[in-house]
């Protein structure tokens, strides 16, 4: 279909800064669930989204990661792969790629101009008409098949909404995030994340603590009875002699899940090594804003982890890359965030902290963690020009510490934008 015939001739179509703005500026949570608003939205569309196969990731952290790797393993079989993945770090084209290629500038403005123009009946959020705005893309590309991370949750996410079942449920490492929304144990938000398996679909689930496994599997079993795929110790091992260009010892477990779901996907889950095929496309494979070492001379690493688990998975591959090392970290994060936990977790690895406030309403200010972080014996000021500070770092040339910033992805795309101008 060629949507731009649907722009009526008489109005003059948005541009594309025009298409962006209105659809970053849509509600974050709509009045209704996004599975339902997506619903009516596909059904009115007349359901463009049956004619992809679809594989559908959900958990709190590596989701993206996972994603990644599935779709390096998927093109490394010739297939077209088309990926789905929020938040953007950079551009908003980001979230949107068919073959690692970025949906382009003409397409959002041709659909986006196309989905404004509709009465669906519905308040879409951003969500909604980024995942609405994938599918009509992909459905264009004629993708072999489309890897979907989910939003926040599962059970009633808008990626939930897609009529047929995907080929496979994969569901990431489980930890605490959007409490407020989710639950506050690990059963209530596993109970969510795991709304996304289907009848009869086989599920994929990263090693998980046992109260969120318990979870899974008894959903999983009630649901796809003999086809729930737990990634074991030995998945992890039978992948550590293959060189990953994404460091953190994370994402072997990473690794690990999204090549057990290739594997059952393809029908072959009783693999015990992968193949060199696989080999090359999980050493390949490369998800920016993940322990991404941005400048070696003066070190300068970002990270995106936003949430406690991260940070613990962090601090724990920093000990095995740089054993009794300190470092200087910057941090920034969200005010919904568990960053008591955060700052406990990286204060034995910290020689000081800087801290900043996040471009987001819903950032912690600076200060305020600044005071946090000296309440507990750390050295940390709060740096209002943040980038003028790494800027002024960078041209330093050298540094007795490695410098880490790490918290809310808004403030990591911000670094990476600063470090390639």
């Amino acid at each position: 279909m060629n949507h731009q015939k649907i722009i009526k001739s008489n109005e003059k179509p948005y541009s594309l800064s025009e298409v962006l703005d209105i659809i970053e500026h849509a509600r974050r949570f709509g009045k209704e669930p996004g599975v339902q608003v997506t619903a009516k939205v596909l059904a009115k569309l007349k359901h463009p989204e049956t004619s992809l196969p679809y594989i559908h990731v959900a958990g709190t952290n590596g989701k993206g990661s996972v994603c990644t790797f599935l779709e390096q393993l998927a093109m490394q079989s010739k297939k077209k792969v088309g990926k789905f993945t929020s938040p953007h770090l950079i551009r908003f084209n980001e979230r949107i790629t068919v073959n690692q290629t970025e949906i382009p500038d003409e397409a959002i403005v041709r659909l986006g101009n196309f989905l404004l123009q509709q009465d669906f009946g519905v308040e879409m959020t951003m969500f909604d008409y980024c995942l609405v705005m994938a599918i009509l893309y992909f459905r264009e590309q004629e993708c072999d098949f489309v890897i979907l991370e989910t939003g926040l949750g599962g059970r009633l996410d808008s990626t939930e909404a897609l009529q047929q079942n995907p080929l496979a449920c994969v569901i990431t490492r489980i930890g605490f995030d959007h409490m407020a929304i989710l639950g506050n144990t690990l059963k209530e938000i596993a109970g969510e994340k795991a709304g996304i398996i289907r009848e009869g679909v086989p599920v994929i689930s990263a090693p998980q603590d046992a109260e969120a496994a318990a979870v899974i599997s008894a959903v999983a079993e009630e649901k796809s009875p003999k086809k729930y795929y737990e990634v074991t110790s030995q998945d992890i091992a039978s992948l550590r002699h293959i060189p990953l260009r994404m460091q953190g010892e994370y994402q072997l477990e990473n690794a690990a899940t999204a090549w057990k779901a290739f594997r059952v996907i393809c029908g072959m889950d009783h693999a015990e090594m992968p193949d060199e095929n696989e080999k090359k496309a999980l050493s390949e494979t490369f998800w920016p804003g993940r322990m991404e070492v941005l400048c070696k001379e003066p070190f300068l690493m970002v990270d995106g982890a936003h949430n406690s688990n991260g940070v613990e998975a962090l601090a724990g591959s920093l000990r095995l890359l740089y054993p009794n090392e300190k470092f200087h970290f910057v941090m920034g994060v969200l005010a919904d965030k568990d960053y008591l936990k955060m700052i406990e977790l990286l204060l034995p690895l910290a020689d000081s902290f800087v801290t900043v406030t996040p471009e987001s309403s819903r950032a912690l200010q600076g200060q305020e963690l600044a005071d946090l972080i000296r309440k507990r014996g750390v050295d940390a000021y709060f740096q209002k020009d943040w980038k003028n500070y790494l800027l002024a770092l960078r041209s330093r040339g050298t540094e007795e510490k490695k410098t880490i910033c790490f918290g809310s992805l808004y403030f990591i795309g911000d670094v990476k934008r600063l470090y390639e101008l």
